[in-house]
């Protein structure tokens, strides 16, 4: 069985491609103890296909990886919200609005990965790298919330989190603008970093990387 398992996305929002998924397929087949699985962009199979892979598996860390396009740099997200709010539909049509991940659960889980480490670790690889605050409310957010959930109520002592990545110049390039982006090879690098710190740092940096907005 695989030690980690690193989840990245199918393209969305008319994509050809998704780097999350092309950073984390890299990383896996360049290491023994990482799977890597593909999520569905779709509210109503992600967290179903998650819980199979992490059955599947039966890992020690969970890292889930998404695109965050318009972001400059690697960014581990330290909370996951229960709310859906889809500002376009999903892969499979679904546009949910104003409704929780999961009925009942808490407002918000933490990231149980030491988020501050890994930031100061894929800089340290040379790689541009923030803690982000919120994953947004679309299907990473979901993803990010569900993961949080299920290492709480069925899988505990499973620790795991959520990162986005940016969009990859071959996107850039395609839409012809000129919004941020980050070779795949180099998110592969800072997902490699993440995960070794995520393997080997029991308690987080305590060091400021708050936002003031």
């Amino acid at each position: 069985m695989a030690k980690v398992l690193v989840t990245g996305f199918a393209p969305f929002g008319g994509e050809a491609v998704n780097p999350s998924w092309q950073a984390v397929s890299a990383l896996a087949a360049h290491r023994d103890d990482v799977a890597a699985v593909e999520l569905p962009c779709e509210f109503g199979a992600s967290l179903p296909t998650l819980r199979q892979a992490i059955e599947r598996h039966g890992p020690e860390l969970v890292v889930c990886v998404g695109q965050a396009g318009g972001r400059p740099d690697v960014t581990p997200e330290r909370v996951a919200v229960n709310l859906v709010d889809a500002r376009i539909p999903d892969n499979a049509g679904a546009q949910p609005v104003d409704v929780p991940v999961i009925d009942g659960g808490p407002a918000a889980y933490f990231s149980s990965l030491p988020v501050k480490a890994c930031v100061a670790t894929i800089r340290a690889a040379g790689v541009p790298a923030s803690v982000s605050h919120t994953a947004g409310t679309y299907v990473c957010n979901q993803v990010f919330y569900g993961l949080m959930h299920l290492l709480t109520t069925d899988f505990p002592g499973l620790r795991g989190g959520f990162v986005h990545v940016p969009f990859s110049p071959e996107q850039v390039a395609a839409a012809g603008t000129a919004a941020p982006s980050l070779d795949v090879t180099r998110t592969t690098e800072a997902l490699a970093a993440l995960v070794d710190t995520a393997l080997s740092v029991a308690e987080d940096l305590a060091v400021p990387a708050g936002a003031l907005h």
